[in-house]
């Protein structure tokens, strides 16, 4: 088999019992009466042999088997629905997003296990994601009845779910959509025509019913995003009782073949073909001006989806430095440079090699380490009765959200290329896991709106929250952190390093705000991509050295011959190599910027097809 599921719970017991203060989240009356902090070595190792002995073994059957289309009907592999109703049986799925469900995981903890899951089968995991995802707005926006008819058989997996925004003509651009909606004489329910593309699990064999949430414009409601309304449109209709009644008019009509993740269905939907398709609305129609409440609803799933986008990216990237790493141990090739005569020696003794393996280490905890706070603050915004902490932990998962979508996945397409160097030649070869991973991740780039996007929603709505306080605040935290600890043995560089990060950061955001001001907008766009990467290697060097303070405690108190020594010692040269060696970019992002290079502007469009 080419697919080679390695991984380790290591890290996350650090992050989760010596770095992040989870016992605060244990003690919210949603957890207190279930779990304490001794029991999440367990807990993981559960969700880890989950992963290696029910999830990773349907991967091959990604590319051998496939999802296929025929005539309608959408069949995933069959090894899929075992691990699809494992999972979903036994806690590990869409149930722990039920905030009735006695006993479900607080997120920071459930994430650590998906983690697992998600670097097993990258492709299955979307039909899990996606049902909890469409049950937390059914839960959240919908009337009882709707709650009565679809919310528990949906968090129980019996049946999917979808988040249908994209078609042919409006992409990342919805407010152009044009799918429509009908009132009908019963109250609530309207007639839905439209076709939808790009559906995660549009179409599949595993459930009996999927439960489609679906943006539409009511007939006279305003264009634009404004009139947009949410609706959810069940594949089968639906008795008073949650009966399977009849076929919806809701069809499949093909479906993407993909570059990887190929198990994973993506679906061209065709919803009212016959005219007798229904939807329930969500909320209430539009109102009196036209405006609908579909897209703001739609956000909170389109804002879980990005978390869980660059989450996938990293997990998968974990398995291809797992690889890597125990690949460079085994490869004997090549002598050390100091010694031509010496004998041939394994190739993880070669300076190229260990650069490449910690630049991988060190972007994974990193990257790690800005996912896990970020579902640590989601823990305290859903659990903390202060509303003062509310509010503001609030406005630092807005912050971090599209930093986490955006910068995880574009470096995980690097990052999986750099473990494929590690193979040589070997690594480009189907036989070893490699090179499907590198196939799989380039996606997450794309998904839940493409990284551009994110990187706007940064530049031009994060920086500008609450009048710019809210940003100003966030990177607050990382220049207080240096200079806090400015005087740490053994960290006084990386320190340094942080703090001039800070105020080179500021410099980029003084010179886009001055384009602005002299009416060159169109500066904004050239390099909003590149901020966001400079915000997040910033802010993840903050992060990534906060455990590296702990981890030199660690070393002091413990020494180097305890076992976990090789432990700490990775986490405090993972921290420092990315501090020294990765932070800087912002510094050169900075001059670029301030360059003001117009190139992109100035080539003529013919020159790009000549």
């Amino acid at each position: 088999m080419a697919s080679n599921f390695l991984y380790s719970t290591r890290d996350h017991r650090f992050i989760l019992k010596e770095w992040l203060d989870v016992e605060k989240v244990l003690n919210y009356d949603a957890f207190k009466d279930y779990y304490g902090v001794d029991d999440i070595d367990m807990i993981l190792e559960q969700a880890l042999k989950v992963a290696r002995e029910v999830v990773a073994p349907t991967r091959d059957d990604n590319d051998a088997v496939q999802a296929q289309f025929n005539a309608g009907q959408v069949t995933v592999p069959p090894s899929f629905k075992d691990a699809y109703w494992f999972i979903q049986e036994n806690g590990w799925g869409a149930s722990n997003e039920n905030h009735h469900y006695d006993g479900r995981l607080p997120q920071v903890m459930f994430r650590s296990c998906g983690e697992y899951l998600a670097g097993a089968n990258a492709a299955l995991m979307p039909y899990v994601l996606a049902t909890a995802g469409a049950a937390g707005l059914v839960a959240n926006f919908g009337s009882e009845k709707i709650n009565n008819l679809f919310r528990e058989k949906m968090y129980s997996g019996e049946w999917g779910g979808t988040m249908c925004l994209t078609e042919p003509n409006a992409g990342s651009d919805v407010g152009d959509l044009l799918t429509k909606a009908y009132p009908t004489d019963q109250e609530g329910v309207y007639r839905i025509k439209g076709t939808k593309c790009f559906i995660t699990g549009g179409q599949q064999d595993i459930t009996e019913n999927i439960v489609h949430l679906v943006l539409a414009r009511v007939e006279g409601a305003k264009p634009g995003t404004k009139g947009i309304s949410l609706f959810v449109v069940p594949r089968e209709w639906v008795d008073d009782d949650g009966n399977i009644q009849e076929f919806n008019d809701v069809n499949c009509v093909g479906i993407e073949h993909k570059m990887g993740i190929k198990g994973s269905s993506t679906c061209v939907m065709a919803f009212g073909e016959e005219n007798i398709c229904r939807g329930y609305i969500l909320g209430n129609p539009p109102d009196a001006e036209g405006n609908g409440e579909g897209m703001a609803q739609m956000f909170q799933m389109m804002n879980g989806a990005r978390m869980e986008t660059g989450h996938a990216a990293l997990a998968e990237t974990a398995v291809a430095y797992h690889n890597a790493a125990a690949y460079a141990t085994e490869r004997i090739q090549g002598r050390p440079i100091t010694n031509p005569r010496a004998d041939r020696m394994p190739i993880i003794k070669h300076e190229d090699v260990r650069r490449m393996l910690l630049d991988l280490k060190a972007h994974l905890e990193a990257m790690r380490a800005l996912i896990f706070q970020t579902y640590y603050y989601f823990d305290v915004v859903e659990n903390t009765q202060d509303a003062e902490e509310k509010k503001y932990i609030q406005s630092l998962i807005e912050v971090n959200t599209p930093i986490v979508k955006a910068y995880c996945s574009d470096k995980a397409w690097e990052l999986c290329a750099e473990a494929m160097q590690v193979y040589g030649g070997n690594g480009y070869s189907e036989e070893y896991p490699i090179a499907e991973l590198a196939r799989d991740v380039k996606i997450y780039s794309i998904w839940e709106g493409t990284n551009y996007i994110q990187s706007m929603d940064l530049v031009a709505r994060k920086w500008m929250m609450g009048k710019g306080s809210v940003f100003a605040n966030w990177l607050s935290l990382i220049e207080n952190f240096a200079v806090d600890n400015a005087q740490v043995a053994g960290f006084e560089q990386e320190m340094d390093i942080l703090k001039r990060a800070v105020a080179s950061y500021r410099e980029i955001q003084n010179t886009i705000a001055g384009y602005v001001m002299n009416g060159k907008i169109n500066m904004m766009p050239i390099y909003a991509t590149r901020i966001l990467h400079a915000t997040g290697e910033l802010y993840c060097g903050k992060l990534i050295m906060e455990q590296a303070l702990i981890a030199q405690k660690k070393i002091d108190e413990l020494g180097t011959d305890h076992y976990d020594y090789a432990f700490y010692n990775g986490k405090v040269n993972a921290a420092k190599y990315y501090v020294r060696n990765i932070v800087p970019n912002v510094f050169r992002t900075e001059g670029i910027i301030k360059d003001g290079d117009t190139s992109v502007l100035d080539v003529a469009e013919e020159a790009f097809l000549v």
